[in-house]
């Protein structure tokens, strides 16, 4: 399969962060559809130290919001996808691993007219225990989601 480089730099020189979103759910084929795109991202010798985490509950979007100092969209967002990194699975390249997949997520999901903006300012340790992960669990990004506003 090809695609025409043109076009394809084109959609990368487009893609913009999206902090405004719709109050309207997104279709489960189209999360699934970005989530598969996580899933092919490359990772150091194929180990796909991940594990994603698909947020739909408003109580808990609000709260993740308290904790991002720049996240107060994410309460806005019909959900959002934490991508978590197993650090054990593969210790020297969980990061890099887990930052290819919100890139393959990001594109995909604008591919579908969905916005999102990678949230990095955080409080990852109140965050991972909200979501009840361990301790040997990254947790890389919050990426909100939401059919563009405007």
């Amino acid at each position: 399969m090809t695609i025409n480089p043109e076009e394809l730099l084109d959609f990368i020189k487009n893609r913009r962060s999206i902090r405004s979103f719709q109050d309207k759910e997104i279709p489960e084929n189209e999360i699934q559809m970005i989530l598969e795109a996580g899933r092919w991202a490359p990772s150091a010798s194929n180990k796909q130290p991940w594990e994603f985490l698909v947020i739909k509950n408003k109580e808990m979007l609000k709260a993740i919001s308290k904790k991002a100092i720049y996240g107060f969209h994410i309460k806005r967002a019909p959900l959002a996808i934490a991508i978590v990194g197993k650090i054990n699975e593969n210790p020297n390249y969980y990061v890099q691993d887990t930052s290819f997949v919100s890139m393959n997520m990001m594109l995909m999901a604008w591919s579908l007219g969905i916005g999102t903006c990678w949230i990095g300012a955080l409080d990852r340790k109140a965050v991972k225990e909200m979501l009840d992960l361990d301790e040997n669990d990254y947790l890389l990004t919050i990426l909100p989601m939401g059919y563009i506003k405007g």
